[in-house]
C-alpha cells in the first residue's frame, strides 16, 4: 500500500534538493580534453526582447566556415558525456550549438516551457538559427537535432520557418504539450513537473508559477494552443528524419511529426520526410541489445550519431551519402524481431476487435453480457513505481494488483500481427463524477511473462472533448475511447495477448481525485473513492481494436539494414 500524502510531500523535497543540486556550482567547471582539436566557446545570444540565451559553442579545427547543427534543451548540457558528444559532431566538420532555453541555468529571461520556442512574440529558436547564420565562422546552413524536449522544440522551430533552418533531425519529439506532455489522455502530471521545474533553480524562479499557469487552463483552450504544433503543419517546410520509439510514450508524437509533414506540411517538406521506428526506450541508446527487460538480436540496433551525420553531410554540405534514397519509411515488427520497409505510413491494416469478458478472456468473438468491477481508489493505487516508461517490463506484479482487471487470450497456434494504431472502446460506469481509465496491452510469453508493449490512459470527463468535458452521472454507462499507442509486434504461436483495465497505475500516472475539480499546485483537497464497473458484451461490447496487416504485407520478405 501507498500512502500517498507521503510520498507527495517526499516529491516536493526531491524537487527542492534537485533544483538546489542545479544551482550554479561555485567551483570553476570542469576543463575537457576533446578529440580532434575542437574547442568549446560559451556564448549569450541576444534575442529580440534583449535576452541572451546561454548556448555552447564547439568548434573543428581550423579557419571554417562550417555549417552548423543547433540543439535547444532546458536539461543540463554541461554533463562529460552529452560536451564530448557534442565535440564529437564537431570533430566531423560542424560548428555544434547547445543552447538552454531561457530561464534555465545561465540563460537569461523568464522561463515558460516550450512557449518561447514557437511561433508567438518571442522566437528564441528562430532568432538563434538567424544569429548563427550571420557568424563569420557559418556557412549559413544550420540543421537541428535533438530529442525530448529537444524534439518538441524543433517542431516548434519548424513553424516559424527561419531562412537558413535548412533540414532537422528529431528523436522521440513531440507536438502538442496538452495531449502528450504535461497532460496525457486529459490526466494532468502535477507532481512529475513540480521536479521538472527545478531547471528554473534561481532566487525567483518561474518554474512553478509556470506550472501554476498551466493549471489555471484544466481544459484545451487558445492558451494550449500556443503550445500545440499540430496547429501548423503546413508552415513546416523543411526535410525531416524522424525516429520514433516503440517503447515510448512519446512515439505518438514521432509518428504524427511524420504524418503531419509528410501529408500536410509546405512543398519542401512532403516530399522530404523519413520516418524510423524501432524497439527501443524514450531517449537513451538505440543500439543495445537489451531494452530494459527484452533480449533483442544486434540487427535490432541503430546507430544515431553516425547516421545524423551522414543525413546532415547530404543536406548541409551537398555530400552524395544517399540518405536522400534511403526508404521513407523503415519499422521494426517485435515478436518477429525483423525490419521492413514501407513508402509511406501507417502501413494498410484492417480494424480486427478483441473483446474482453467478464470471465477474464480475450477473444475475437463478442462477449457474453456480463461487468467486472473494480476500485480507483486515490490512496491506495495499483502500483507501477517510479516515473520511467514501464513498457519493455514483466508486469505480472502490476496485474496481481486487487483493483486490476486481466483479460488473456488462449495460447496462440499461429503467428498474430499487429501493426499500427492500437485502440479501446470501453464501455464503463462509475460511482464517482471522474474516473482514469487506463488500458494496457502486453505479449504473454509461454513462461508466464507478461511483457508491457503500449499504455495509455484517457481521463472520464474529456471522453468526448478536451475542449468541454462533463462530468459523469452516477451509474450511467459511458464509451470511454483511448487511444493506447502504435505497434508492430507479431505475437508467436505459444504466446497470449493480454490486455489489462485499471483506474490507477501510480507513480507513472497520479491518481484521479475522483470529484471532477480542477486540479491544483497542492494536490486535491477533496477525495473519493470510485467503484467503477467496465461492461461486456452486446451494446456494451468493451473492446480492444487492433490494427492486423494484409497478408501481403504481414509475410512479406522482411529487410535487415
Amino acid at each position: 500500500m501507498y500512502d500517498i500524502q507521503v510520498i507527495r510531500s517526499l516529491f516536493i523535497t526531491l524537487a527542492t534538493l534537485s533544483a538546489l543540486a542545479q544551482q550554479p556550482a561555485a567551483q570553476p567547471e570542469k576543463a575537457l580534453s576533446f578529440d580532434g582539436g575542437v574547442v568549446e566557446k560559451h556564448q549569450m545570444i541576444p534575442m529580440r526582447d534583449g535576452a541572451h540565451l546561454s548556448t555552447y559553442l564547439y568548434f573543428p579545427p581550423g579557419n571554417g566556415p562550417w555549417p552548423v547543427l543547433y540543439e535547444q534543451r532546458y536539461s543540463n548540457l554541461r554533463g562529460d558525456s552529452s560536451r564530448v558528444r557534442y565535440a564529437k559532431y564537431a570533430a566531423a566538420g560542424y560548428v555544434v550549438a547547445a543552447q538552454n532555453f531561457r530561464g534555465t541555468h545561465k540563460s537569461e529571461g523568464v522561463y515558460q516551457g516550450y512557449r518561447a520556442l514557437g511561433w508567438g512574440k518571442l522566437r528564441d529558436g528562430y532568432d538563434t538559427v538567424e544569429w548563427l547564420a550571420k557568424q563569420p565562422w557559418s556557412t549559413g546552413k544550420i540543421g537541428t537535432w535533438g530529442g525530448s524536449q529537444a524534439g518538441y522544440a524543433q517542431n516548434f522551430l519548424a513553424v516559424t520557418q527561419p531562412p537558413h533552418l535548412v533540414a532537422q533531425f528529431i528523436t522521440d519529439g513531440g507536438l502538442s504539450l496538452f495531449h502528450l506532455g504535461y497532460r496525457i489522455g486529459g490526466a494532468t502530471r502535477v507532481e512529475r513537473f513540480k521536479a521538472g521545474m527545478a531547471v528554473d533553480a534561481r532566487e525567483n524562479s518561474q518554474g512553478l508559477q509556470h506550472l501554476k499557469d498551466q493549471l489555471s487552463h484544466p481544459n484545451y483552450d487558445a492558451w494550449w494552443q500556443q503550445e500545440d504544433a499540430t496547429l501548423h503543419f503546413p508552415k513546416m517546410n523543411v526535410p525531416a528524419f524522424i525516429l520514433a520509439s516503440w517503447f515510448d510514450f512519446m512515439a505518438r508524437g514521432s509518428i504524427d511529426s511524420y504524418i503531419g509533414r509528410h501529408n500536410s506540411g509546405g512543398p519542401n517538406a512532403r516530399a522530404n520526410q523519413w520516418l524510423i521506428i524501432g524497439p527501443w526506450l524514450h531517449g537513451g541508446s538505440k543500439n543495445s541489445t537489451k531494452i530494459a527487460e527484452v533480449d533483442l538480436p544486434a540487427s535490432s540496433g541503430f546507430d544515431v550519431d553516425a547516421y545524423m551525420i551522414r543525413w546532415f553531410d547530404y543536406w548541409l554540405k551537398g555530400k552524395p551519402t544517399g540518405v536522400d534514397r534511403e526508404p521513407k519509411v523503415r519499422y521494426y515488427v517485435m515478436g518477429l524481431n525483423q525490419w521492413r520497409e514501407a513508402n509511406d505510413w501507417p502501413v494498410p491494416s484492417t480494424p480486427n476487435s478483441y473483446f474482453l469478458a467478464a470471465d477474464g478472456s480475450l477473444s475475437t468473438k463478442d462477449a457474453p453480457a456480463g461487468k467486472s468491477e473494480f476500485l480507483s481508489d486515490p490512496d491506495h493505487p495499483a502500483p507501477s513505481p517510479g516515473r520511467s516508461e514501464p513498457t519493455a517490463r514483466d508486469g505480472r506484479a502490476f496485474e496481481s494488483h486487487k483493483d486490476v482487471r486481466v483479460f488473456t487470450s488462449a495460447p496462440l497456434t499461429q503467428p498474430v500481427e499487429w501493426t499500427g494504431d492500437v485502440k479501446a472502446e470501453l464501455y464503463v460506469s462509475s460511482s464517482a463524477p471522474d474516473t482514469d481509465v487506463i488500458v494496457r496491452v502486453s505479449d504473454v510469453y509461454p513462461d508466464g511473462r507478461s511483457m508491457l508493449l503500449v499504455q495509455s490512459i484517457r481521463r472520464a470527463k474529456y471522453r468526448d472533448s478536451y475542449e468541454k468535458p462533463t462530468l459523469l452521472q452516477p451509474g450511467k454507462i459511458y464509451k470511454i475511447p483511448i487511444n493506447v499507442g502504435w505497434l508492430s509486434q507479431q505475437f508467436q504461436p505459444g504466446h497470449r495477448i493480454r490486455v489489462t483495465v485499471s483506474s490507477t497505475m501510480f507513480d507513472y500516472y497520479e491518481p484521479n481525485a475522483g470529484t471532477g475539480e480542477s486540479p491544483t499546485i497542492d494536490g486535491p483537497a477533496r477525495k473519493v473513492l470510485a467503484r467503477n464497473t467496465l461492461h461486456h458484451g452486446g451494446v456494451h461490447a468493451s473492446r480492444i481494436i487492433a490494427p492486423v496487416p494484409p497478408a501481403s504485407i504481414a509475410q512479406a520478405r522482411d529487410t535487415a539494414r
